[in-house]
């Protein structure tokens, strides 16, 4: 049974990950460390304001200052003078800033749908395709992968994983492919065929031969791209000028 006052998980995909969204949110600002940034996002502060603020001691604050500035999630934006001595001013990093931003996704979903309405199929999938293109040249920074085949799709499922946010394997089972347990962009390929298609021309451009999705978009989507020809000849790593 559910508790009581507990609202259900709404169904579909934009408005279950807002949720999920705030259901983390919330548990991240129980924490010190979340009280920290939701202080930060107003503005940047030393660690004598947050400590007031906070109600807790200036060392407490310091401690968790010194593990989000190494966990990549707070910077130093300068200092500012003391009763003794300048004052450390910190400031969330913009990585923190795009986290915690509920407006990607409504966008994204958004914008697919308004190509979807506007646009003929044929320039609807040519622009998709082209965004995933340049993501993945973004993303190399112009170091194309080298090597045989196999290691370019084991490294187009690392980018996948560490940059994108999936979770894939590489099968070889006669053929190549890469498998994901989930799909980082489940809330908008099961209604838009053409988001898989952009990470199609993602992944064929980091492996460098041509790849066919195979995803499924079933109510649980899950990514799938296929190396059509595993026969292609090792490329030479190389940076595009």
């Amino acid at each position: 049974m559910r508790g009581e006052g507990v609202a259900p998980l709404p169904t579909s995909g934009t408005a279950l990950l807002s949720a999920m969204a705030d259901f983390l949110g919330r548990q991240l600002l129980d924490s010190t460390r979340g009280r920290i940034v939701a202080r930060l996002r107003g503005g940047s502060q030393t660690a004598d304001d947050l400590a007031s603020a906070l109600g807790v001691t200036r060392s407490a604050v310091r401690i968790q200052l010194a593990s989000m500035e190494r966990d990549g999630l707070v910077a130093r934006a300068g200092t500012r003078p003391g009763t003794t001595r300048p004052s450390l001013v910190f400031e969330l990093t913009p990585q923190v800033e795009q986290l915690l931003s509920k407006a990607y996704l409504p966008l994204l979903t958004g914008l697919v749908q308004v190509f979807a309405d506007e646009l003929p199929p044929a320039e609807q999938e040519r622009l998709l395709r082209e965004a995933g293109r340049r993501l993945a040249n973004e993303l190399l920074g112009g170091r194309m992968p080298g090597g045989t085949i196999a290691s370019r799709v084991a490294a187009a499922s690392q980018i996948l994983n560490e940059e994108l946010g999936a979770l894939t394997r590489v099968e070889q089972n006669g053929h190549i492919r890469i498998r994901g347990a989930s799909c980082p962009l489940s809330a908008v390929t099961g209604k838009h065929r053409g988001v898989c298609l952009a990470m199609e021309s993602f992944v064929s451009t980091v492996v460098g031969a041509p790849v066919v999705e195979c995803c499924d978009r079933s109510q649980r989507p899950q990514c799938c791209f296929e190396v059509v020809s595993a026969r292609a000849r090792p490329r030479q790593s190389r940076r595009r000028s």
